[in-house]
């Protein structure tokens, strides 16, 4: 029997449905360990062959697929904007958390290549360590910009002297300018100095387990141009799933490097087209090839930005066959 399930903070809407889609049973669960059991024994005690399909698996029903993988059931991710393209077929007025579990299932009848989690599936950790990369890479700009504007005011020209604040060394030059100057906003650098050197030590410390993250992962991305342990971690994240259930061309459109508009999930395709950017400038930096290929594309009437947009689509193909190795590979993506 197939179950869809549709995640929230505090609860879990559950449907049963035959193997024409037709709702057979419906219920609601709380959202935490007593209410996955109650779940799963309700499930099982409607059919002995089960399938789960959740909506969400990798954020509020992270603990269900955990508890569902662990007692052995077979488990579907279900990307969420095709559960949106289910309930808009189904013709239902309004929205219900019970509607979109029924959704839910019949796009896990619709869909055979939706991907079927393992218990090596369980890559939080990896998006855990590159949310918090990302959150303190963003902490260091802003006090980073703190500095250059307070910095720009006592010492005018400071940075003919320093460069910019990326290194310790330029750290330790800027803490020389104001040493001893006994004013507010001078003491206020000096903390804000502290601040940086001190998540210095922690993106360090973070950049080393990510390596350590990817390196288990088994992930052959890390051998692309272009593609060091951070960038495959973000890609990795951000990726799941898509490489094994779509086209070249539909993960182009999913990145944003395909010139047709990706309708849904904005925040996801930003972070992997900043991911292809990176690469591509890598590339164009260092690899010949690249640069040739840039040079054909302009000489065939294309600015340099045209030329980028060329070069990233070619690369996101690259990627996807990556991933495809990876899964091939049996990693913990599967």
């Amino acid at each position: 029997m197939q179950f869809g399930i549709d995640t929230h903070k505090a609860s879990l809407a559950i449907a049963a449905v035959d193997e024409v889609g037709r709702p057979l049973a419906q219920a609601e669960f709380a959202n935490d360990p007593a209410g996955h059991r109650a779940l799963r024994g309700w499930a099982s005690a409607r059919a002995a062959e089960r399938c789960f399909a959740i909506e969400g698996a990798g954020g509020y029903g992270f603990a269900l697929a955990a508890l569902l993988l662990g007692a052995g059931e077979r488990v579907l991710e279900v990307p969420a904007q095709l559960t949106e393209r289910q309930r808009r077929r189904g013709r239902q007025a309004g929205k219900s958390d019970a509607a979109d579990a029924v959704a839910i299932a019949r796009v896990a009848l619709r869909e055979p290549a939706l991907p079927q989690l393992q218990p090596g599936w369980l890559d939080r950790d990896l998006k855990l360590l590159v949310e918090r990369h990302r959150e303190l890479r963003q902490q260091r700009t802003r006090e980073s910009s703190r500095v250059h504007a307070e910095l720009s005011r006592l010492r005018p020209g400071y940075q003919r002297q320093i460069g910019s604040l990326r290194t310790g060394a330029a750290l330790d030059r800027a803490a020389r300018l104001v040493r001893g100057d006994g004013a507010l906003p001078a003491q206020l650098v000096r903390q804000r100095l502290a601040e940086l050197r001190r998540l210095d030590r922690a993106l360090k410390a973070l950049r080393a387990q990510l390596v350590d993250a990817v390196a288990a992962c088994g992930s052959t991305l890390t051998a692309l141009r272009g593609v060091g342990p951070i960038l495959a971690a973000l890609i990795l994240v951000e990726a799941r799933g898509f490489s094994r259930t779509h086209t070249r061309d539909q993960f182009a459109r999913y990145n944003g490097t395909a010139p047709i508009p990706a309708g849904s999930g904005q925040s996801r395709r930003q972070r992997l087209n900043y991911a292809l950017h990176v690469m591509a400038l890598c590339q164009a930096a260092h690899d010949p090839r690249a640069r040739a290929y840039l040079a054909r594309r302009q000489a065939e009437g294309k600015t340099w930005h045209e030329a980028m947009r060329c070069l990233k689509r070619h690369l996101s193909d690259t990627v996807w066959n990556a991933l495809r190795t990876d899964h091939r590979l049996n990693s913990p993506l599967t």
